[in-house]
């Protein structure tokens, strides 16, 4: 029940106007060097872009290029070197060594498809530190997440997990050809430091390939002894084909490294988007809030205003 002084004074604030109390609107205090229209500089507009690149991200992507390329460059001349030293000293007939050509033909072609894999598939992974980046930075603006946004981040991370289990299996694959090229290189240096030594013949001192089970036990001559490794260990094709092999396999433990490094990143990104989520919800929830009070009170002056 409104009382009589109520009715009086809603009519006295609706007869004169000017005696209402004046509201002040909340002005934005003016950041940097902005200007009171609304233009950016040239310099606050670079710092406002450099903020937005997910450093993290484009570390984590030039290491795993670069260790793709490794593996795949490296590894590709290398095998192509492997064949024609076993060609030439180790397995003479065709016959012999053919399903070995066959495999390393296959693993070169694999080479290929694994780098033109990893070099879209870090793209898409510097893309999404992008947008995660982005949803971050906006939090408390107009940027809204999405469940499926949520999802694909989830994928990336169950992806790259996968992905760096299997990166593990190749490293530990690459560091076979350097543990054979690495005895073949040791037992030259050791038939080296034998000939200043009269009493033992170096011909006694062989490498057999066969013994690793890259081309069979018939193959002729299959073993080289003495001063023929010697000469083996002297050639291009061993030099380069044994420091490629090295390099081989830093690149694999390079894009271990990295995927490693996307695997955390893409978990803290799927974090961020999961609390952006529900500061969003709690927003939505606030802003309802505030107009369901607004309307409250404008139907409340509303129905003084009727009365008086």
């Amino acid at each position: 029940v409104i009382t009589r002084p109520e009715m009086e004074i809603g009519r006295y604030h609706w007869m004169y106007r000017s005696s209402r109390p004046h509201r002040y609107h909340h002005v934005p205090a003016l950041r940097g060097n902005i200007s009171p229209l609304g233009i950016q500089g040239c310099f606050e507009c670079c710092i406002k872009c450099l903020g937005g690149v997910p450093y993290a991200s484009l570390l984590a992507t030039i290491l795993c290029f670069s260790g793709v390329a490794l593996f795949c460059g490296c590894g590709h001349v290398a095998l192509t070197g492997t064949v024609s030293i076993l060609e030439q000293h180790f397995s003479t007939t065709a016959s012999d060594h053919a399903l070995l050509s066959e495999v390393i033909q296959l693993m070169q072609y694999v080479i290929y498809g694994i780098a033109s894999f990893f070099f879209l598939y870090g793209i898409i992974l510097l893309a999404e530190g992008f947008y995660t980046t982005s949803a971050v930075k906006e939090l408390h603006g107009e940027f809204k997440t999405t469940a499926c946004g949520r999802c694909i981040s989830g994928m990336f991370v169950f992806l790259t997990y996968v992905l760096g289990v299997a990166w593990l299996g190749v490293f530990g694959f690459s560091a076979v050809p350097v543990f054979m090229f690495y005895n073949i290189w040791s037992t030259c240096e050791v038939i080296k430091s034998f000939q200043t030594n009269v009493t033992v013949p170096g011909d006694q001192i062989c490498v057999d390939i066969r013994q690793y089970g890259i081309i069979p036990w018939n193959a002729v001559p299959g073993k080289a002894c003495g001063p023929i490794l010697e000469n083996i260990c002297n050639t291009n094709e061993f030099y380069m084909s044994y420091h490629l092999f090295i390099v081989a396999c830093a690149g694999a433990g390079a894009t271990v490294i990295a995927l490693i490094h996307f695997l955390m990143i893409l978990s803290s990104n799927w974090a961020y988007l999961k609390d952006a989520s529900k500061m969003q919800a709690y927003q939505d929830i606030k802003a309802k809030e505030e107009q369901e009070l607004q309307d409250i009170q404008s139907r409340s002056k509303e129905q003084l205003n009727s009365y008086t």
